[in-house]
């Protein structure tokens, strides 16, 4: 996962057509090492700003010490266009061998068929510790097709000088408590929090948290679920927080961009991955080493709230023809040694979370790792990147906060939801 916007972050509907057009042109596979009784050779599609050159450097030549058989031909893949490419890759006969795809697409491709089932090797990969926001859409219907690999989520960035110049001593750990401090940090020319009115991944965490679902799935059909006491009790408490500031109502976090906003310096409080305390910064200097986060909290202060959790799964396709080779690859990348690296490297959170105390030294980075043991996705339909394309959600959202009454809306919105998912 690019540190790409969790509005939009992931692929959308792919159409067969497509898939069998590009089928031919877009794959690169691995050669045929009986052709020249060398090493296996296995293609690894990696996506770009991934990782860095140097993870992948340390990477390459540490495998391939420990695997003196097996070759590895690592392939830099764009953001843009790939859900074709990879639906392309699927659906021909010389695949990549491994491919790492956002992991709320794992649905999306294991519906072809062309996803190689790695359900038997779950317990191998102590499958029972990894984080439940990357595990879950990695599995459909029961199998287990996308390996956890890395993982990213939201936390609350706040500016220390304004909370101490209101008092505020120590970060709020329950919900309660954060609408309190906000309200008190809320006054003059400085807002208590920038929370555009369709930050909608934060509303998913918020709706989780109140014990409601973005959808449920009735047996094999899926519907909306927005207009349940519970998600409609996630979305108040949005509206409320929201309320605490001047966040417009009609935009998500990207218009105007709010690492600009937050940059200004009279804004106590945004909520966003810890890497964009780093854009602040660029943008006002003079802010760092004011910054501090904490985990979006929850409703009592045993843990943290629940987040959507972003990253990126590793798959294998069915048309590999090296699967136990790419298999070793999967396992060294989700294993302890390279997670460790690449979580110090990237500030990412592992994929496990007995790994949480290898970030711990870093405090933005630390408070994102406590809160993706709460950790979820969106709901596990190859359908949900169609739900996104016209996004329901948002518009509900900006509904509600501009006075719509609240369970109209949400009925509104669940609907739409339903007719999309069971396209």
């Amino acid at each position: 996962m690019k540190t790409r916007p969790f509005a939009g972050p992931f692929a959308g509907r792919l159409a067969l057509a497509a898939a069998v057009v590009l089928a031919a042109a877009s794959c690169s596979g691995p050669t045929d090492p009986t052709a020249s009784g060398g090493p296996e050779k296995v293609t690894v599609w990696f996506m770009k700003d991934s990782v860095t050159d140097a993870f992948l450097a340390r990477f390459r030549t540490g495998f391939e010490a420990e695997h003196p058989d097996i070759d590895l031909d690592i392939q830099i893949q764009e953001w843009d266009g790939i859900g074709e490419k990879v639906t392309a890759a699927l659906a021909s006969k010389d695949a990549p061998d491994v491919i790492e795809v956002g992991n709320t697409q794992v649905a999306q491709y294991a519906a072809s068929g062309g996803v190689r089932d790695l359900t038997d090797k779950s317990g191998e990969l102590k499958g029972s510790d990894w984080l439940p926001g990357l595990a879950e859409p990695g599995k459909v219907d029961g199998r287990q097709y996308g390996i956890p690999w890395y993982a990213a989520n939201r936390v609350v960035i706040y500016h220390k000088d304004l909370f101490a110049r209101a008092g505020v001593t120590a970060p709020p750990r329950t919900q309660a408590e954060w609408l309190a401090v906000t309200a008190k940090l809320d006054r003059g020319t400085t807002q208590g929090i920038y929370l555009p009115g369709q930050n909608w991944y934060t509303l998913s965490g918020f709706v989780w948290e109140a014990g409601g679902e973005l959808a449920v799935q009735d047996g094999t059909a899926w519907k909306g679920a927005l207009d349940t006491p519970q998600a409609l009790a996630g979305m108040d408490f949005y509206r409320r927080l929201q309320a605490l500031g001047k966040g417009p109502k009609d935009s998500d976090e990207a218009k105007p961009p709010q690492a600009e906003v937050f940059a200004k310096g009279d804004v106590a409080q945004i909520v966003a991955v810890p890497g964009g305390a780093k854009i602040v910064e660029e943008i006002n200097p003079a802010l760092k080493g004011k910054l501090g986060f904490f985990p979006v909290p929850g409703r009592t202060a045993e843990k943290p709230g629940a987040v959507f959790t972003g990253g990126s799964d590793l798959i294998v396709p069915e048309a590999s023809t090296h699967p136990d080779a790419a298999y070793e690859v999967v396992k060294a990348l989700a294993g302890e040694k390279w997670q460790t690296d690449m979580a110090k490297t990237m500030s990412y959170v592992p994929n496990h979370t007995s790994l949480a105390h290898v970030i711990q030294d870093d405090e933005g980075t630390a408070a994102m790792a406590a809160g993706a043991a709460q950790g979820r996705a969106t709901p596990n339909s190859p359908q949900w990147a169609a739900v996104e394309a016209t996004n329901p959600i948002k518009q509900y959202m900006t509904a509600v906060l501009t006075g719509t009454d609240p369970a109209r809306a949400a009925a509104t919105a669940s609907a739409s939801i339903t007719r999309t998912l069971g396209s």
